[in-house]
């Protein structure tokens, strides 16, 4: 059961969001412009909402997760674009720098969080290498006292707007070779010698309350503000980004239920003849996807609790960070395009809900792994499995792997099949997606086990029965279509006609 502190805090936390953006201001129609004016930003943060992720020690309200998880919720509910500046602030640079801060810095970086309402960020992407984050080409070197970084970095949120950031660079081994590993530094924009410049802001579609930009980097920093790795930098950066992955529930569950309370409000109210739209069978399965996502996504909530806190290590959990993320991402654009088409002419206004929720959520299937890449990588890591155990066949495997033998038997009939050992990269993409569904159905089971509700637990494995069908069907077709280069020899339709 939730306690009556996180209850409270999460209930003032609404209610005074509600009177910020809807009695005070208007969101809908300040939604269309970049950033927030500063008087709501001060607002918001005079709440304290990232106090969740300090810990109590330095005067915050612990880091524990089912609270980051609440408070993004509640945002996301509202505004997606401010759930996802909380996650960035959370996952990215306060649960990092909690972690694996150095002591001597924490307490004055907390408390500029808990009085000055500063805002922090991440910098691992650069122009040349986007998921290659593994041959970034920012560097550092280490003086006697201090470190110098220097690099470019882009499409980091919060560009221009975050006070602190944590920098991630390889080290210079001199002769243009750079170290294999990666190491992280804090940035405290506030320190001449320390602040990231903005070569440029970007346009971005969508997410608009967010500056993204192009940052360089030039900067010295003492020795103290070196993240201390317990093993290998890499690992450090798994252990971040795992961890982060599995805080998009949280992004997309107050998005999630929005867009199901909009669908369900609109199709009980609208009239169509003698009845509502919410009586016509081709809208109930409509609203029953949105809702199968709602329940998905509230079981990987209630797995991320258990699993992703700062004390735990998630560098190898990266089966389940990938498929969480991954499929939290389909499921929260997948619930806005619905939402959109149950809305009809209304919904495909910028300044509603359901349209403004299509280009905000669209990102987020993009960002921090582009689902198809982690997709892929689900597919492969299960499949080392099977070929390491020797199991070819699909259902013998999953029946029997951890984290799908409580839902496979729902689905015998249709994994119950030889695969091969040499799938084409799009088809690791589908058994990816097949995976993670199975992975994720798993969850909501452990959660039917403590009470949750079965109607709702049933319904999701029945669309799910649905979603998977389709993806093994793509798994048996033959498809070698690839695209023709030089395509407009003999293309043009005009020259056909007689």
């Amino acid at each position: 059961m939730r306690d009556a502190s996180l209850n409270d805090f999460i209930a003032n936390f609404e209610y005074r969001l509600r009177q910020i953006f809807y009695e005070s201001n208007d969101i809908n129609q300040l939604s269309l412009q970049r950033g927030l004016p500063d008087h709501m930003w001060k607002d918001i943060m005079d709440m304290v909402p990232l106090s969740v992720a300090i810990p109590t020690e330095y005067g915050g309200r612990g880091c524990i997760v089912k609270e980051c998880l609440s408070l993004l919720s509640a945002a996301s509910y509202e505004s997606l674009p401010l759930s996802l500046t909380f996650g960035i602030n959370i996952a990215l640079f306060l649960e990092p720098l909690a972690k694996y801060g150095n002591v001597e810095i924490k307490k004055e970086v907390f408390d500029s969080f808990l009085h000055k309402q500063s805002m922090g960020g991440l910098m691992i992407t650069e122009p040349d290498f986007g998921s290659d984050a593994l041959n970034m080409a920012t560097a550092y070197r280490e003086l006697t006292d201090s470190f110098t970084v220097k690099g470019l970095k882009h499409w980091q949120g919060l560009t221009g707007q975050a006070n602190f950031w944590l920098i991630a660079a390889r080290k210079d081994l001199g002769n243009g070779n750079l170290s294999r590993d990666i190491d992280f530094f804090l940035a405290d924009n506030s320190a001449p010698e320390q602040e990231v410049i903005v070569e440029s802001y970007f346009n971005n579609l969508g997410l608009y309350m967010i500056p993204y930009g192009l940052n360089r980097i030039d900067i010295e920093v003492p020795k103290t503000h070196q993240l201390i790795k317990r093993t290998t930098g890499i690992k450090m950066m798994l252990d971040i980004l795992h961890r982060s992955r599995m805080q998009f529930p949280g992004m997309g569950m107050g998005f999630i239920k929005r867009m199901l309370d909009e669908a369900m409000d609109h199709t009980k109210s609208r009239m169509v003849g003698a009845s509502n739209l919410f009586a016509m069978d081709s809208i109930k399965f409509q609203l029953s996807r949105i809702q199968t996502a709602f329940t998905i996504c509230s079981a990987m909530c209630y797995k991320s609790s258990s699993m992703s806190g700062i004390e735990h290590s998630l560098a190898g959990e990266g089966l389940e960070a990938n498929s969480m993320k991954a499929l939290v991402t389909d499921l929260m654009h997948e619930s806005a395009q619905l939402c959109l088409q149950l809305s009809g002419a209304n919904g495909y206004k910028i300044n509603h809900i359901a349209g403004r929720g299509i280009v905000d959520s669209r990102p987020f299937q993009i960002f921090e792994g582009s689902n198809e890449m982690l997709y892929t990588q689900i597919a492969e890591m299960v499949m080392k499995d099977m070929k390491r155990g020797q199991v070819r066949n699909l259902y013998a495997f999953l029946s029997a792997f951890r984290l799908t033998k409580r839902s496979s038997p729902y689905f015998r009939e249709q994994l119950d099949f030889h695969i091969s050992e040499t799938l084409t990269q799009r088809k690791l993409v589908d058994l990816g997606r097949i995976i993670s569904r199975l992975i994720c159905t798993d969850y909501t089971l452990e959660m039917e086990d403590v009470g949750y509700r079965s109607d709702l637990v049933q319904s999701c494995i029945g669309n799910m029965k649905v979603d998977i069908a389709h993806l093994i069907s793509n798994l048996s077709m033959e498809n070698i279509a690839t695209p023709v280069d030089d395509y407009l020899e003999g293309s043009d339709w005009l020259d056909f006609i007689k």
